[in-house]
Formats: C-alpha cells, structure tokens, sequence
C-alpha cells in the first residue's frame, strides 16, 4: 500500500503590508478563521504573530 506524500512546508515572511492587515482585523475585531482564509496563514501563525506583536486577535479576548 501506497503512502499518502507529505506537503511540504514553506515559510513565509510577514511583509510590512501583512502586518497592516493583520492589526487592521485585529481592530475590527474579524474572527480568525476568517482572517485565515483571506491572508492564506494558518490560525495558529496568525496567533502566534499577535502575540509578538502585543495585540490582541479574534472577536473572543
């Protein structure tokens, strides 16, 4: 029986822009799956960056 490949990860730098975006929602209060699907990043990088940041994500805080 065949093994189902694994996808690759690839890493993707947050631009300038992508931060703009991504505190934009975080104002708006856009729940993150939603910011997940526009920004093509999983909920978790998108977490994980918040918290970098120091703001706060989803419309659950």
């Amino acid at each position: 029986m065949k093994r189902p490949t694994k996808k690759k990860l690839t890493r993707r730098e947050w631009t300038p822009a992508d931060l703009r975006v991504l505190k934009k929602h975080s104002k708006d209060r856009t729940p993150v799956s939603r910011i997940s699907k526009e920004m093509k990043r999983t909920a978790g990088s998108l977490r994980q960056k918040a918290l970098v940041l120091g703001i706060g994500l989803g419309h659950q805080r």
